[in-house]
């Protein structure tokens, strides 16, 4: 009896059988400039031969996934044959779905795993309490933990106490890595180049280059002077997809101050782009989003708890989700958070080695625990029962 377990992500799809590794894919389709017809679906994108302008087709919209024509096709892939050889009579499936999901969405999930692919056993699950669990069973002592999730669509700030989520501490934030990336490209379209098109080059120019400051005004000024002192600016080469198949950042001694470069590549030149977009996260605001930053949103999170709580919350706080990724960001959260917090708890923020796929350890682990088949729901408890034996036993 296999367990295939899926971290359904707005983004990336984590996906692998609970004894093997974890794969991580794209969860969406794509239609490139070149080939306008043809649409590529999930890890197909390697096949692209000029991913400029290339247009997503993403199942999911602001975190919910409301795109099943499109979600079915990418699952279609992930199961089938090229990929992971699904024996569905014979498998479980943990997956993931947001939290507050919508009960249209999770009876459309039911149907499409019980009725279309008839999968043996199922569990929905947050990607949260995945994450939890992993961090429990790495530190058993541990009573609460404190998950900050923060990903594609939103970031998500939610209390685990033994592996329960406490439901009036759960918190959201609408700023996620898509927001990131499209405020990039407007800053980058409005000051040097027109990238609206380029949302693939622009999220990887992201990912190589941003980070969180941890004095916001003092980079600011470094980022206004000129020449040498300058130490934030960089030059980053975007690529052209025939001699330079991925962009990357000119190393420092490479740089030209003054002038432009003999060489003809496309350059962009990123100063203070370079933190004050990942700053979103911690200052919503900037962009006229009325909400909380990341450190006030879990100080009021954990203030909405019983107070004899609070020090294992600020003791155990756990980041997943890609944007953890971005250097300095534990550091910056953790020094902020200090000064939020009565002097007397300990704050400690642990950033896990690979935050995108700590949700799916952890429903590795799930699957081989004693506790699991009292979780899942068997395909002949659906048939008989319908959605109803679903919403009981999911923890949702």
């Amino acid at each position: 009896m296999a367990t295939l377990v899926l971290d359904n992500g707005a983004y990336w799809a984590k996906i692998g059988y609970s004894q093997d590794k974890v794969s991580v894919i794209p969860n969406c389709q794509f239609r490139s400039k070149t080939s306008r017809l043809k649409t590529f679906t999930a890890n197909q994108l390697d096949e692209i031969k000029d991913p400029s302008g290339l247009f997503y087709i993403l199942p999911f919209q602001k975190g919910y996934l409301v795109n099943w024509d499109v979600q079915r096709k990418v699952w279609d892939h992930l199961f089938g044959k090229e990929m992971f050889k699904v024996e569905f009579p014979d498998t479980s499936i943990i997956i993931t779905e947001p939290y507050f999901n919508f009960s249209s969405i999770q009876e459309s999930m039911n149907e499409i795993l019980f009725e279309e692919y008839q999968f043996q056993s199922a569990l929905r699950i947050n990607a949260g309490s995945l994450g939890a669990h992993r961090y429990f069973t790495t530190k058993p002592s541990e009573l609460c933990c404190l998950v900050v999730d923060s990903g594609f669509s939103f970031t998500h700030i939610v209390p685990y106490c033994r592996s329960k989520k406490l439901k009036e501490g759960i918190r959201r934030i609408n700023v996620g890595g898509k927001l990131l990336t499209n405020h990039l490209k407007e800053i980058i379209s409005y000051r040097q180049l027109h990238v609206m098109d380029e949302t693939y080059v622009i999220n990887q120019v992201k990912e190589d280059v941003c980070y969180v400051s941890q004095q916001f005004y003092k980079d600011m000024e470094i980022a206004q002077m000129k020449g040498e002192e300058n130490t934030v600016m960089r030059d980053y080469v975007l690529p052209d997809f025939s001699a330079i198949k991925k962009g990357f950042c000119k190393p420092r001694e490479e740089m030209v101050f003054s002038g432009k470069y003999k060489t003809g590549e496309q350059t962009l030149q990123l100063a203070n782009e370079r933190f004050a977009v990942p700053e979103m996260l911690f200052h919503p605001s900037d962009i006229g989003i009325q909400e909380m930053g990341i450190p006030e949103t879990i100080a009021d999170a954990v203030q909405s708890l019983p107070e004899e709580m609070h020090p294992h919350f600020y003791q155990n706080i756990v980041l997943t989700g890609g944007n953890s990724l971005f250097p300095g960001f534990r550091e910056r959260l953790e020094a902020e958070l200090r000064s939020l917090v009565p002097a007397h708890l300990p704050v400690n923020v642990f950033l896990p080695e690979n935050p995108v796929c700590y949700s799916w350890e952890g429903g590795k682990l799930l699957a081989h625990s004693p506790d699991y088949d009292e979780m899942v729901v068997m395909r002949e408890d659906y048939e008989e029962n319908g959605h109803i034996i679903c919403e009981e036993k999911f923890d949702i």
